[in-house]
Parts: structure tokens; sequence; C-alpha cells
């Protein structure tokens, strides 16, 4: 009697986790990354960095910092 009890028991838990799913990631389109940024190198020290990030003397040279904008190029 005992042993069909065990049996029963374990096999409603097994029926449990069974009915469990993990649940799946939502379907749909991932967004979209962005795009590589284009890479300027200063002028003064050769650092490279992000266009966005750069500053810009008035003969459109791009520097790392307005210090060595001020410096100038090398």
């Amino acid at each position: 009697m005992k042993f069909i009890v065990v049996v029963v028991v374990v096999g409603f838990v097994l029926w449990l986790m069974g009915r469990r799913r993990p649940s799946a990631p939502p379907r749909g389109r991932a967004p979209p990354l962005a795009g590589p940024l284009p890479m300027l190198r200063c002028a003064h020290c050769g650092l490279h960095l992000p266009e966005s990030e750069a500053a810009f003397d008035v003969a459109g040279r791009a520097y790392c910092s307005a210090a060595h904008r001020i410096a100038g190029p090398r």
C-alpha cells in the first residue's frame, strides 16, 4: 500500500513539472542595433575617438579635447 502511495505522489509531482513550461521569449523583432560609429584621429596626439566626441578646429581637424585643439596639430 505504501508503495502505491509513493508512486502516485511521484507521478503527480512529475505531471506538475511537465505542465510548467519555461517562459519563451516574446516573439517579434528585436530592435535594430546601432551601426558602427565613424572614428577620427586626434591631430595632436593620434588618439582614435568617435566623431561625436571630437572637438574640431576651424580647418576641420579633429581633436580629442579642447586643450589639444588649442595646442594645434603636431
